[in-house]
Parts: structure tokens; sequence; C-alpha cells
């Protein structure tokens, strides 16, 4: 059973949690609009379903809330973020800010992220670049959850790729995607609320195919297009664990892994459009891309949708209407807010 609740009651409700365990006002909004982003969106694997998972690694010492973070570098259009073992959000707050001031300077802004923890969904970064007239490209590495192509143990994460593209009339293009065939928040959501997954999503500990979310979490999700999805997942990570120095493929730990710090690394990129011709042809050119798909023949009489497009619509759905929270989900929250006393979620 579903319940609907407004985006501010939550956002007041996850800011009062997160900074009972110790964030600071001036960094909890952030984490709140992120986790509030996924939901928003569709992805409540990664909304506020989350959040005990935070409270639980700040409680038990393995993430720091007050985490003093420096940029180790920062020399022309690069720059590298030492998050401190703090909140992922504030560090990919941090870093896609400071990308996108660099691309105003130099064009393009990249910025690596060492020693992070999880940040959400990555498109809640790449879209700010989308106010800026400029392209926002993030990824971040994540725990072992998929075999490398051809083995049967787990070392390569979900590894999200997000693309953000300003449009004029049009709404952005905005692409965000696992390198497996789902997220593994997905897989996890699923055993919170006791339902089956589809098959193809994931295979048990011995490779066979499954449809129990619990077997799946045992064994390995199923990459994107085979060898291609496990191939890029391996880019990502030596993008944001190797690039940054923060650690190897394989060695990130899960968001309820509590035995030590994550040791997530992240990789932001904003490309200012006005480089390369005036921002506002560029954005009537992807208009007419999008027009243009648009006008072709449906399938079966479906919808044709753009990456995002779906996800921006159902947004602002939720914003009029509010957010579905399952009982179980807001039972599990329930528990957090009366261990520190700031009212349940009714």
């Amino acid at each position: 059973m579903e319940s609907l609740y407004s985006v501010d009651r939550l956002r007041s409700f996850i800011v009062r949690v997160i900074e009972s365990v110790g964030l600071s006002g001036d960094f909890s909004p952030v984490f709140a609009d992120c986790l509030i982003a996924a939901d928003l969106r569709g992805v409540k694997s990664h909304g506020i379903v989350r959040l005990p998972a935070y409270v639980q690694r700040v409680e038990t010492g393995v993430m720091t809330p007050s985490a003093a973070m420096q940029f180790s570098r920062d020399e022309g259009a690069t720059a590298l973020l030492d998050a401190a073992n703090g909140f992922g959000q504030v560090a990919g707050q941090r870093a896609m800010s400071r990308a996108i001031e660099k691309a105003r300077t130099h064009g393009a802004g990249i910025v690596a992220v060492r020693n992070s923890n999880h940040f959400g969904i990555a498109s809640f970064y790449a879209m700010q670049a989308l106010d800026q007239d400029m392209i926002g490209i993030v990824s971040t590495n994540s725990s072992p959850a998929m075999n490398p192509y051809g083995t049967l143990a787990p070392l390569l994460g979900t590894n999200p790729i997000a693309i953000a593209v300003p449009a004029g009339a049009e709404k952005p293009i905005v692409l965000d995607m696992s390198t497996s065939v789902v997220a593994r928040g997905k897989i996890r959501h699923a055993a919170l609320t006791g339902s089956p997954i589809p098959e193809g999503w994931a295979t048990d500990a011995e490779g066979r195919p499954t449809t129990d979310p619990r077997e799946a979490l045992k064994g390995s999700l199923e990459p994107i297009g085979g060898v291609k999805g496990s191939g890029l997942s391996l880019m990502v990570d030596i993008l944001c664990g190797v690039l940054s120095d923060s650690c190897l493929t394989g060695d990130v730990k899960t968001i309820v892994d509590t035995s030590g710090p994550a040791r997530t690394g992240h990789f932001f990129c904003a490309l200012d459009v006005s480089r390369f011709m005036p921002s506002q042809n560029f954005k009537k050119s992807v208009d007419a891309v999008i027009r243009r798909i648009k006008g072709l023949p449906a399938r079966d009489g479906g919808r044709i949708a753009l990456p995002g497009e779906i996800e921006y619509d159902l947004a602002e759905k939720r914003r009029r209407e509010g957010i579905p929270l399952d009982a179980a989900v807001v039972e599990t929250l329930n528990v957090v807010a009366k261990h520190y006393d700031i009212g349940r979620l009714e």
C-alpha cells in the first residue's frame, strides 16, 4: 500500500533526520534535494528509502558528516576534490559547481573526487549544467555487483553514466543509466518490499537467472549488452576510482557495508556549448533533433520519448500530487525518526 507525501514534507523530514546525525544545515538541503530528485523522477531505489542507510553509516563511524573536504589539485580546466569520507551529495555539489566554473573560463571543466561515498542519482549533478547552457557529464563507481564478462565473481559496480543536454523549447535530453541492466538499488527495494524481479535482471551465486531479489543480491547483476556493458563499467571505474587515486576496481564498499569507508570516486565534466557555437543555435538544433525523432513512426502505436522525458513529466506530476511511498518504507523511516525524536512521517 502506498501513500502520497508532498515534496516540502519529505524535504523537511530528511533535513531534520540528517542534521540530527551531524550534517551541517549548510549542506543538509543539498542532501535532501538529491534524495527527493530521485523519488520525483521515479528512481525510488535512490530516494528517501536510502535515508536509514546513510544514517547507519554515520552512526557506525564509517562516514564523516562534518568532513573537511579540500581540493588537493586545482589548476587550469581540472581539479581533484578529496571528500575526506564525507557525504557524496556534498562532494558532488561542490565538484559539479567547480566544473561549471572552470567551463566558463576554459570551455570545459573536469573534476574528479576521491574518498567519497554514495552520492545518489548521477543526473542530479549533470542537470546542474543545463541552466548554464552547458552539457553535464557525470559518473561514479560503486561496490561490486556485476561479474566481469565471462566470470562468476562480482567485481564491477553498476557504475552509472549521466549526460544532460540543454534544449530550447523542448525538454532537455537527460540520459542516466547504469552499466547493468538495472541498478542494484532496485534489487534492494524489491527485497525490502518482498517483490519478485523480472528475469534477465540478475543471476544467483551460481550464475543462474533468478527472479528472487535475495538470491540476486548474493549473485550478479546482468550487464547491458553483455560484454559491452561490462567494458563500460570498467571504464567508469578507471575514470572514477583509478584516475582520482581513490581505489581500484572492486574496492568500493556498498552503502550498507559498515565495515569501513566506502572509498567511492566520482567524475564530473561540464562543457560550455558556446565555445563551439552560439548557445541558442545549439539548443535550436537539439530541438530539431528531438522533433525529428518524435516525427518518426511509433512502434506499435506507443509513445516516442527521448532520454529523461518520462522522468521529467513524472517529476512535474509528483511535484503537484505528491511522492508515493510504500508502507514498509515509511515504517523503516519512522524507526529512524523515533530514535532521533523528530516526529513520525505520517
